[in-house]
């Protein structure tokens, strides 16, 4: 491995601890190097709501030492004035030689005129190391500044017969311990958590993270709810106080159900129906990418599965397979007809495989990532 190699992986470690807590911004990992002895001088990551950029961290930890130095960057410098100056501009006036970019910014305030203005300054400019790695890393903001939608992780659970939930009104368990507690660093990854009105109102989970030191990494919770039948008794209601709640419905919801759910801390967002009277998916993905979320996470069931395939929304897919089979009586199968369809066809490529304790759980992402 070369030495760029190793600091860029270093920068990408880092940007990664941040995904979910730094939206609407991306999670950009940055490393200050001292060529020739390979000394680090300093490091930084996005800040927890965005600001500050990982880039001036990394030059203020290094301080006087930046001059003359390599910067390893994850995401190609900011070069625009938002509510922090250009990082392009702290990059010149630390006076890097240097720096190593492994992914062009399709931001069109950006969109490879950071890697300009710093050649402009004399900077050497390399591009593209670890592109896929960073591509994955940002696939966020990327699909945020290229589809107006936040990037959607869809994941499902099913017994090794393919089944998600069994005939009867018992519930279903299908992962182990070590499945779950990887369930929950997704969360911890994500700007938000994505379910039905259906899952809701049958598990009635907290979608929360429950993880050792983690606790305050829950991400916004989101429910679509066309007529609002949320209960206001629900974990999801009662907690909404506590880590952030909000459902997308439509104008045909009642109006005293969305006061009674306003009233215990709920949000509740009116997003355009589809001509069945649903939610109109592609709609309530675009409301939340103007809200700024980048990365959604959906626990959903089938029923949501098979719909978001059907609107082609899903860019990384996770399914997670237990080692026990529902058996002969059957129940209800976890992959839809679409679904099924799209993920063995040319749409998506297999990309990591994981053994979870007895489990398996395998990732399939959207190709061109």
């Amino acid at each position: 491995m070369s030495d760029d190699t190793h600091f860029m992986r270093l920068a990408l470690a880092l940007g990664r601890r941040g995904l979910g807590t730094t939206w609407p911004n991306p999670s950009v990992g940055a490393v200050v190097v001292e060529p020739g002895t390979g000394r680090i001088l300093g490091t930084g990551a996005t800040a927890p709501g965005g600001r500050p950029h990982g880039e001036p961290l990394a030059l203020a930890a290094a301080g006087d030492s930046a001059r003359g130095a390599t910067l390893y960057v994850t995401l190609e410098p900011c070069s625009h004035h938002g509510r922090t100056p250009p990082c392009t501009n702290a990059i010149l006036a630390a006076g890097i030689a240097r720096v190593v970019s492994a992914l062009e910014d399709p931001d069109p305030r950006v969109a490879g005129r950071g890697h300009d203005l710093l050649r402009q300054g004399g900077v050497a400019v390399e591009t593209g190391l670890l592109r896929t790695e960073a591509a994955r890393d940002h696939i966020g903001h990327v699909t945020r500044v290229t589809r107006g939608r936040p990037a959607l992780h869809l994941k499902l659970a099913r017994t090794r017969d393919g089944f998600c939930a069994s005939a009867g009104p018992e519930r279903l368990r299908i992962t182990g311990p070590v499945a779950d507690g990887a369930v929950h660093l997704w969360r911890a990854h994500a700007d938000a958590i994505l379910v039905g009105i259906g899952t809701a109102r049958a598990d009635d989970p907290s979608l929360t993270v429950r993880l050792p030191g983690l606790s305050g990494r829950s991400p916004l919770r989101i429910v679509l709810d066309t007529h609002l039948r949320l209960s206001p008794a629900s974990v999801l209601a009662r907690t909404a106080r506590d880590t952030p709640t909000l459902v997308l419905t439509t104008r045909s919801a009642p109006a005293h159900a969305r006061r009674a759910l306003e009233a215990l801390g709920v949000e509740v967002a009116i997003v355009p129906a589809d001509p069945a009277g649903g939610i109109d998916l592609p709609a309530a993905l675009a409301h939340l990418g103007a809200r700024g979320l980048t990365r959604l996470c959906s626990e959903g069931g089938p029923r949501l599965a098979e719909a978001l395939a059907r609107a082609d929304l899903i860019d990384t897919c996770t399914l997670v397979t237990g080692p026990v089979a529902l058996g002969p009586e059957g129940g209800l199968p976890a992959l839809g007809p679409t679904l099924t369809q799209a993920l063995a066809g040319d749409r998506f490529r297999e990309a990591e495989r994981l053994h979870l304790g007895p489990d398996t759980a395998v990732t399939y992402e959207r190709n061109g990532i």
